[in-house]
């Protein structure tokens, strides 16, 4: 999977009031979470602040990355989790990052591919994608860029569900009855169809 880095400014003052003034700076608040626990072995949040220069860099593209941050000259691997956007906007508000290691699997969305010329698209169909991404969990290392599905043998009127799906060194999260992508018949080859029909039944008929 491909690489971004980012760079990160720890901060101590939390709170709403501290998150408007760093907004006023360009800065969007972050946190990140995943590898240290406390006493009660619950996960430990460290915050910081990303410019929104640098942060464009990971959020307007439809990759998914691996981001290396840079958390005051401490390097930290990690995937982006959450994000929460301004509804009028769509500014980034907040971010938060999960910590990732090499020996533990972590569930992320992969987008789709689709490869190949369907049958039903032969036949005048339209093929079309029922969803961008897929949820996934595996070990980091072994997250690829797009999750490849061959269509070619996809019929008119057919569709593929996650069920159908396996991909190697990955576990496919998006439950199994979810609808991929399909055929569907368009107005142009219906009419078409139709046209055919009417001619074999008046052919018959004579």
């Amino acid at each position: 999977m491909k690489e971004i880095s980012l760079n990160g400014t720890l901060r101590t003052d939390l709170g709403k009031k501290a998150s408007r003034e760093i907004r006023k700076q360009d800065l969007v608040p972050c946190v990140i979470y995943g590898v240290e626990k406390d006493e009660k072995g619950l996960p430990v949040a460290k915050s910081f602040t990303v410019t929104n220069k640098e942060l464009a860099k990971l959020l307007y593209t439809p990759n998914v990355y691996i981001v290396n941050l840079n958390l005051d000259g401490k390097p930290v691997k990690a995937i982006l989790k959450a994000l929460q956007t301004d509804f009028v906007t769509d500014r980034p508000l907040h971010v938060d990052f999960y910590q990732i290691t090499e020996d533990k699997p972590v569930v992320i969305e992969i987008p789709i591919k689709l490869n190949g010329l369907a049958e039903g698209v032969k036949a005048g169909g339209k093929l079309s994608a029922s969803v961008r991404k897929l949820k996934v969990k595996a070990l980091y290392t072994n997250f690829p860029d797009t999750l490849d599905i061959d269509v070619t043998k996809l019929a008119l009127g057919k569709s593929i569900k996650v069920e159908e799906l396996q991909f190697e060194n990955l576990e496919i999260v998006t439950p199994k009855e979810v609808v991929v992508c399909g055929v569907r018949m368009t107005r142009a080859a219906r009419s078409a169809s139709d046209a055919a029909e009417a001619a074999s039944e008046d052919g018959a008929a004579e």
